[in-house]
């Protein structure tokens, strides 16, 4: 389903076409088509709602399940056709990567929402916790630039990297969150390691079972802003 943003962009193209010299109906004025364009837009700003770009990693990209199962696409399945999501995850991406990325998918998709959930790589891999918050920092300042929203998605790392790093990083997220004004999502995934059925047995990423229960959690934050 085309979003808003490829709806405005194909008007634009239609709109330079006819303001090109030729011979026209009398009628048929550049303030003529001009309207008209608006209106297509505005009826397209109604039909299509808004876009949703998730960039993340393994957890929103589905790892070591099929992707229809993933909450992203349950959460897609729930907004309906009104809407529209974009999965720009990556198992295994850190906030470098994130980075690296997000000027192209703001470019290709012109989202009007961004959840960023990215850095539970950094963590596991034991990365400076400042250079992570500056890639989240950058990230921020990126949607912004591009006229839309970022939404911060929290995340914890396993007891067993020490609670000196586990709670610094713990703590970049709703530090980040209050400095930069930006909604945040809670890490609220705790039981699923402690449910049987929940956790794969690598012992770090949820099931097909547990994908109803993220996306609900994620969809109480997100639903507001989509349907405002």
């Amino acid at each position: 389903m085309p979003t808003l943003g490829t709806i405005v962009n194909i008007l634009k193209r239609v709109l330079r076409l006819f303001m090109r010299p030729f011979a026209i109906h009398p009628f048929i004025t550049r303030p003529f088509i001009k309207r008209v364009c608006c209106l297509f837009i505005l009826l397209g700003a109604n039909s299509y709602g808004s876009t949703l770009l998730v960039l993340g990693d393994s957890l929103s990209a589905g790892y070591g399940i099929n992707q229809e199962s993933g909450w992203v696409a349950l959460l897609d399945r729930d907004f309906g056709e009104n809407h529209s999501i974009i999965n720009g995850s990556i198992s295994g991406d850190t906030t470098g990567g994130g980075l690296n990325r997000l000027p192209r998918l703001l470019e290709e998709f012109s989202p009007d929402f961004v959840l960023l959930e990215l850095g539970g790589n950094d963590g596991l891999r034991g990365q400076p916790l400042n250079l992570m918050k500056n890639n989240l920092q950058a990230m921020i300042d990126l949607v912004r630039k591009a006229g839309a929203e970022p939404v911060l998605f929290g995340m914890r790392l396993p007891p067993n990297y020490g609670r000196r790093y586990s709670n610094a990083f713990a703590a970049v997220y709703p530090a980040l969150s209050k400095a930069e004004n930006v909604l945040l999502i809670p890490f609220q995934l705790e039981e699923l390691s402690v449910t049987e059925g929940m956790i794969q047995e690598d012992g770090l990423h949820p099931t097909a079972l547990a994908q109803p229960i993220i996306k609900e959690v994620i969809k109480g934050y997100l639903a507001p802003l989509m349907n405002p």
